[in-house]
């Protein structure tokens, strides 16, 4: 079965992660994004975290499958016409430059909307298109910085911390696209292309909407690592293997069970614990001292049962190589398979949402650089003689960095 966005194509000019991210979404859905790349290294994620044994950049790969590779000279006097012959046919046009500098290329929105008025411009940037910072340049360690993710990551009483993965690039990208595919169904009733701005800033901000809207309401800023721990039922401990569990009771409706559970049913009466107030508020850190102690006597894995099997929201705390080899992961395909031409099979993380009647798949991995440099503009109706004529004069490539002597 297509995808849901087969017949849609992507002109994709952006490196690194943010857009790229929102692309390979896209990619997933089914459209057909070409990846236009510098044509003598390519977007600078291609060697990062390469795997020499495996021949792979794990980075590159998982922000680059189910692409196309146009390796195109955009400071060449005749790449831009190259590009802009490409937007007759392309409905979305997305790059993560800064503002300003697609328009020094004559390549903003003003010009590819002349080619095709219903092309949906996109651009996947720092701090968004307005304000005394629209042109600085920012990467997923900044939008953590500036959106006050940093602020409430991390010990109560330590430094700001970032998040163990680069969380503001990848909601950028979720926003990017998320905005893409609206602008496109507008683009379906009205018949109007129209551009869309997504920012690092403004992503990692809608992450912690109900915080920052807290404070707002309240003026009070929460201390670092306040979502973690503020009740004992919303907290991590440590079982007697070493391994940790998570309770996530936002209400305390299972404090009975949890009692049976740890062995303990007297602590249901206890006076200090008897209301709700005194469990969640007064004697808070009383009852979470208690219920460390009781989990450091088991096992984390015997824990999770006994909870789960009274109802207790619990998850176990897993590593990356835990997660891999997850049932519910495996069972829903968060992890699949991809083939590889000249090798054995790698697994992946897929796109997790599910559609029943256009299935979202990882078509293939990411492409060699210009890989479909030559398909693409026959598809864009040049001849032989024009590529010819345009490699000649090194509009398109790739091109071979010169060997050092």
């Amino acid at each position: 079965m297509s995808g849901a966005l087969e017949h849609i194509r992507v002109l994709d000019m952006t490196i690194w992660q943010q857009g790229t991210s929102a692309s390979v979404m896209l990619a997933d859905l089914g459209a057909d994004v070409i990846k236009i790349e510098e044509p003598t290294t390519g977007d600078p994620g291609r060697r990062l975290l390469l795997l020499p044994k495996l021949g792979l950049s794990s980075y590159f790969e998982a922000l680059n499958r189910g692409k196309r590779s146009l390796a195109l000279d955009l400071k060449h006097p005749k790449g831009r016409d190259v590009l802009l012959r490409l937007a007759r046919d392309a409905d979305v046009f997305l790059t993560n430059f800064r503002p300003g500098v697609a328009e020094r290329l004559g390549i903003g929105y003003r010009e590819l909307s002349q080619a095709n008025p219903r092309i949906i411009f996109a651009r996947a940037s720092g701090y968004g298109r307005e304000g005394p910072d629209a042109q600085a340049g920012s990467f997923d360690i900044l939008g953590q910085a500036r959106s006050g993710l940093m602020a409430v990551t991390g010990d109560r009483d330590g430094p700001p911390t970032s998040v163990g993965a680069p969380i503001a690039d990848q909601v950028g990208g979720m926003m990017a696209a998320f905005g893409i595919l609206a602008a496109l169904l507008h683009r379906e009733q009205t018949g109007q292309g129209q551009e869309v701005d997504v920012s690092l800033l403004g992503s990692a901000m809608a992450l912690q909407s109900y915080n920052i809207t807290s404070y707002l309401f309240s003026g009070d800023l929460p201390p670092r690592g306040g979502a973690m721990g503020f009740s004992p039922f919303w907290n991590i401990y440590r079982g007697s293997d070493g391994r940790y569990l998570a309770l996530g009771m936002l209400q305390d409706r299972r404090w009975p069970e949890i009692c049976e559970a740890i062995g303990q049913p007297e602590l249901e009466h206890d006076e200090r614990f008897a209301s709700r107030s005194g469990r969640l508020g007064d004697h808070r850190q009383e009852l979470t001292a208690i219920l460390e102690e009781a989990f450091a006597q088991r096992p984390a894995d015997e824990w999770l049962r006994r909870l789960s099997e009274r109802g207790v929201f619990c998850a176990r705390v897993q590593d990356y190589e835990e997660l891999s080899h997850d049932p519910q992961v495996i069972a829903n395909g968060y992890i699949v398979e991809v083939e590889r031409p000249d090798g054995p099979p790698v697994r992946m993380v897929a796109t997790p949402v599910q559609l029943s009647k256009t299935p979202v798949n990882i078509r293939s991995l990411a492409p060699e650089l210009g890989q479909h440099t030559e398909e693409v503009l026959i598809e864009a109706g040049h001849s032989r003689e024009e590529i010819d004529a345009l490699r000649s004069e090194g509009v398109i490539g790739p091109k071979h960095e010169p060997k050092a002597n």
